[in-house]
């Protein structure tokens, strides 16, 4: 919905072409070779920046307070966690990194279109890779995205039969892999690229190099405090 707002905003101003688009003229001059790499590499530095942010985050106090609210949101707020200003938060982030992609994409094209900016396509596909890949881990989108470009890569020229394919595959998976392809994988070897999730030992103390031990164990201890003196 809010994307065909944008949409039908940007097709009636005649700045940016219309519902035609525009092109990006101020790269023309740039060679393509030298403009292919230099985006290419931007992107791949992009991908790493914010694979590290988000593991990061997930790590931090936020990242827990994060978890909290999608657990359960009442719980979350009653123990003092701010969760629409989170929700705020991740929301702004989320949208920078969409920003950036978008640019990055339109900057090879050397052409940009509101049809193409603010298709529907764009929010069927990444929950296609989510949803293939697996929800609630860093390692599912990456593996949903691979996914999902390979069968781009072969199956794309077959037009109508593609996308019936790509909903097929993901009603399948969804029913018989409901925690994506890496979710299954977890649970059947364990593997977990990028661990979000501390563990907390619950082993008692050793005790220090000087302390003495007390005659009779801790059951001597314990019925000492409690006899009668």
């Amino acid at each position: 919905m809010i994307a065909e707002v944008f949409r039908l905003g940007f097709a009636n101003i005649a700045a940016v072409g219309g519902g035609s688009g525009t092109s990006l003229t101020a790269l023309r001059g740039i060679d393509r070779s030298l403009r292919e790499t230099a985006t290419y590499l931007t992107a791949v530095a992009s991908v790493v920046a914010i694979i590290g942010l988000v593991y990061l985050f997930l790590r931090s106090k936020r990242g827990l307070a994060l978890l909290a609210i999608r657990d359960n949101e009442a719980a979350a707020e009653s123990q003092g966690i701010d969760v629409r200003g989170t929700k705020r938060g991740v929301y702004v982030v989320a949208a920078f990194g969409a920003g950036l992609v978008g640019a990055l994409y339109f900057l090879g094209n050397l052409r940009i279109s509101p049809d193409a900016a603010f298709s529907v396509n764009w929010t069927a596909f990444a929950i296609f890779m989510v949803v293939i890949g697996g929800i609630g881990r860093i390692e599912g989108p990456l593996v949903g995205a691979l996914v999902f470009w390979g069968l781009n890569r072969l199956f794309s020229d077959y037009g109508t039969w593609y996308l019936i394919g790509l909903g097929a595959m993901a009603v399948i998976i969804t029913i018989r892999f409901k925690q994506g392809l890496w979710g299954w994988l977890h649970q059947r070897t364990g593997w977990e690229l990028f661990p979000t999730r501390r563990t907390v030992s619950l082993d008692p103390p050793a005790p220090a190099a000087n302390s003495r031990p007390v005659p009779g164990g801790a059951a001597a201890a314990t019925a000492g405090e409690d006899s009668p003196r």
